[in-house]
């Protein structure tokens, strides 16, 4: 029954394609690539957009630092943290399914996140937001694999779609800069409305049926303890300044995380089976794999929280408008953008040691570089700053393709997904940790003497994984 529902889903699948000249099925996939591309660009984009804008969001609408933290956090949690079951879910009902699904409630809660009527609001929707976003990043890899079924074409597929996160990333502080200053800082999330329609139709014109699995397991008790415990943790972490880390609130969210922690170590550790678990701890066995996920922590905890500390620096410390502090971040981006095409060659013949441990000791020095030159005076600061956030830029640009490639090799081919998705939550929970951390430091300390603190931590950060890729990350010994 099943092999016979494989079949005719595959036929169905491949309806896009059948019948038609060989260049215009070459022209269909690359319209269909495009489509996918748009959906995963603007939720790129939304991790990134939002930093430059967070004055102009605070002076409309109020709300201190803390309050700021969660405009940035609100996103990236909830997408952090429902990574891996919307991962199962695109097997479940279908990948086409889900990311269109996605996309739709991409587009309506970006227009709902534009008229917020306060903080509380954006924050909420920030965090929808979040939610449709996780579910387009696994659907979108399997729609590509199902559609490009010759090795080298999907090889090059899944390579264009992967160059969109230096895209994004080069793209959202200037994009939102500039709309910030000229439109308002809510037109920031009004852009997304005409991208998500653009990806939708496209996607339902060329997007083949992906193969179901009814039988895929969806881990709810580890879901929510995933939830419960990144929530409480970040929450006690923000609100530890203006609350005190003795207050009953900070107190009994810091419970909740750790005792969540704890409950989703417990639920994990059950062995695979109908209902297997979202991330099997078996994978921790191996050191790599272990190193690789930390590191991809450590490297968003680290870019996150210096383009949120020095958005803020730009703006309040050295009083740029909202367009000059995007463009003042192009030094970090645009490295992002193109150095991973190369990053991919020299780990290609070199295997990913080399250029994981430069990226981080690049990260490292461009950041403290930084923290030496926060308090100077007028262009020639800037210029002094340009070269450690050009270097951050360079190791950001080798850590990352890296760190891919290093998950995806320490665990067995059929489990290269769970890999996958698990580095990509462990970054975007290294992104919320980072704004919470950091953003922290700030309150605690303001003006140049917190920006100088929270660069040292950042750099801090990135030398334990450059020591952790030193060690681990390449040998043979650390398999």
């Amino acid at each position: 029954m099943s092999s016979q529902s494989s079949t005719v889903t595959a036929a169905q699948g491949g309806s896009a394609t059948a019948g038609v000249k060989p260049e215009a099925g070459v022209r269909r996939k690359g319209l269909l690539l495009l489509g996918l591309s748009l959906g995963y660009f603007m939720v790129l984009l939304d991790t990134s957009v939002v930093n430059v804008a967070l004055p102009a969001i605070r002076d409309d609408i109020g709300g201190g630092l803390s309050g700021l933290q969660w405009v940035v956090n609100g996103y990236t949690l909830t997408f952090a943290a429902l990574l891996l079951t919307m991962g199962a879910l695109s097997d479940r009902f279908g990948a086409r399914k889900v990311f269109l699904t996605g996309t739709w409630a991409f587009l309506i809660a970006s227009g709902l996140t534009a008229a917020s009527p306060n903080l509380g609001v954006l924050i909420g929707m920030r965090g929808v937001l979040g939610i449709a976003g996780a579910a387009l990043l696994p659907a979108s890899m399997a729609v590509i694999a199902t559609a490009y079924t010759d090795p080298a074409q999907r090889a090059r597929a899944l390579g264009s779609w992967a160059a969109i996160t230096g895209v994004a990333l080069a793209a959202g502080p200037v994009v939102g800069g500039v709309l910030t200053d000229t439109l308002g800082w809510r037109f920031i999330f009004v852009i997304n409305v005409p991208v998500a329609l653009l990806s939708v139709l496209i996607t339902r014109a060329f997007a083949p049926q992906v193969p179901r699995n009814p039988d895929r397991a969806i881990d709810l008790p580890g879901q929510l303890l995933a939830v419960l415990a990144l929530a409480g943790l970040t929450f006690g972490v923000i609100q530890s300044e203006p609350e005190g880390w003795t207050s009953a609130p900070v107190l009994i969210a810091l419970a909740v995380g750790v005792a969540a922690a704890i409950g989703f170590v417990m639920v994990e550790r059950r062995e695979p089976g109908v209902r297997g678990p979202m991330l099997p701890l078996q994978l921790f066995r191996k050191a790599t794999f272990s190193v690789g996920l930390l590191n991809g922590l450590l490297v968003n905890f680290g870019l996150s929280g210096v383009l949120f500390v020095m958005s803020l620096h730009f703006q309040q410390g050295l009083g740029y408008t909202a367009m000059a502090a995007g463009l003042a971040f192009l030094p970090l981006t645009l490295p992002t953008a193109f150095n991973p095409i190369y990053t991919g060659r020299l780990v290609a013949r070199k295997g990913p040691r080399i250029p994981s441990i430069l990226g981080f000791s690049l990260m490292t020095v461009g950041a403290l570089i930084q923290l030496l030159f926060v308090g100077g005076d007028g262009a020639g600061q800037y210029a002094l700053t340009a070269v450690g956030l050009l270097v951050f830029g360079f190791g950001v640009s080798f850590a990352i393709p890296s760190l891919v490639t290093t998950l995806v090799s320490s665990v067995p081919k059929e489990q290269a997904g769970i890999a996958s998705g698990a580095l990509n939550s462990a970054r975007q929970t290294g992104a919320v940790v980072g704004v919470a951390v950091l953003g922290s430091v700030l309150q605690a300390s303001p003006g140049d003497s917190g920006t100088k603190v929270a660069l040292s931590v950042a750099a801090a950060a990135l030398a334990v994984g450059a020591l952790l890729a030193v060690g681990y990350i390449g040998r043979r010994t650390a398999q």
